[in-house]
């Protein structure tokens, strides 16, 4: 059951996918967040620039290697509004980071660019832990969900 805190992060998490989106990029953020509850990194999908591996989950994962210790990472939680793609799940179990809560799967994401039209993304989409088997993981948080598929459709169709 998700807390009152989690919310907290979550809902920054889609205002970071916001300010994505109206840079004109994949509406994908995300939050990393230490033991003691500070905010230590916080960061949108930057794909839009040409470097499809400039997600933020994956720049956490950076940014936590350089500056935590292995017993910080383990401790800290990773907020974000779409579940890790593989890539972003493995730099997370290689770096050791704790806890991840999302609010949108994989799956759900799927679904959802099925029906706007959109063609599959070139890696395979897995949930975190069959990449990560010992992650924990929450999510779908399921009434925060419509938010983040209401940004896809502004991206893909945003005419509609």
């Amino acid at each position: 059951m998700l807390s009152s805190t989690d919310r907290k992060y979550l809902e920054r998490c889609l205002e970071l996918a916001e300010q994505a989106l109206e840079a004109g990029d994949e509406p994908f953020g995300s939050v990393l967040v230490s033991a003691e509850g500070e905010v230590l990194f916080a960061d949108h999908n930057h794909v839009a620039s040409g470097d499809a591996t400039q997600h933020p989950e994956f720049a956490i994962a950076r940014w936590a290697a350089d500056h935590l210790t292995p017993e910080q990472r383990a401790a800290a939680t990773v907020y974000t509004s779409g579940e890790h793609c593989p890539m972003c799940a493995a730099a997370h179990g290689w770096v050791g980071l704790g806890r991840i809560v999302y609010i949108s799967s994989s799956e759900q994401l799927g679904q959802w660019l099925s029906q706007l039209g959109v063609a599959a993304p070139p890696v395979k989409t897995l949930p975190i832990q069959a990449v990560v088997p010992d992650a924990q993981v929450e999510g779908p948080v399921e009434d925060l969900a419509p938010r983040v598929y209401e940004l896809h459709r502004r991206l893909h169709r945003p005419g509609d």
